[in-house]
């Protein structure tokens, strides 16, 4: 193919224009000050005056790209959950059910710190993890995220193994089960002294190499 032609294939997205690339730089450093505050000062004491402040952009500014306090706090986080799902979804076809799962997070893993690094230092990242955990407010949101997410995964599983999700209970409970370990080995994490990525994804394999084999199996329609 030449120059020309890459230049002009439909399939190329084009790369983001002067003003998308402004008010992306905008969004990371409202996310990046906002981690930055929570994680020295706590949530709860941080207002959206001082987020906006450390940015020196107005109030208004920052509701343009975050409708509240919760949702900036959580944002590394939703791009962390994204690129989870994005690589469950690229699984191979014929994998089993928890072996895709098991794969996607291990992968995810050990690709995530670039998506998130282009937010925030992915150090920052997950310290914000231990805030959230500690944050009665935000652990409850943590939470219902968490179920919204089982959802969508469960959702995913039962397309790759052409199921009715609401006739056939195994979707759900596999992803109950994976996601009781992603917890498990989140906990153990952060009351750890170790904080890197590379620490909590080997504790998820670790703990994901205890799961039964009858679950790890292909399953029968």
């Amino acid at each position: 193919m030449t120059t020309d032609e890459a230049v002009a294939d439909p399939k190329t997205p084009p790369p983001p224009g002067l003003r998308e690339r402004k008010k992306q730089r905008t969004r990371n450093a409202l996310v990046r000050s906002a981690l930055e505050l929570f994680t020295r000062q706590g949530y709860e004491h941080t207002t959206v005056d001082e987020i906006a402040e450390a940015v020196e952009v107005s109030q208004r500014t920052f509701f343009r790209y975050f409708a509240n306090k919760e949702e900036v706090a959580f944002a590394s986080q939703e791009s962390a959950e994204c690129h989870f799902l994005a690589a469950l979804c690229g699984r191979p076809a014929d994998e089993a059910p928890l072996a895709a799962l098991r794969g996607a997070v291990l992968d995810a893993w050990g690709t995530i710190g670039d998506a998130i690094e282009r937010m925030v230092p992915p150090e920052l990242h997950m310290r914000m993890y231990r805030v959230i955990e500690s944050t009665p407010s935000l652990l409850a949101v943590h939470l219902r995220r968490t179920a919204e997410m089982e959802e969508r995964l469960a959702s995913e599983i039962a397309r790759r193994e052409g199921l009715d999700i609401d006739a056939d209970p195994r979707p759900r409970l596999v992803v109950a089960m994976f996601s009781g370990v992603i917890r498990v080995s989140g906990k153990l994490w952060g009351e750890g002294e170790e904080d890197s990525m590379v620490t909590l994804r080997d504790l998820t394999a670790f703990h994901l190499d205890y799961v039964g084999p009858t679950l790890a199996e292909r399953w029968e329609k």
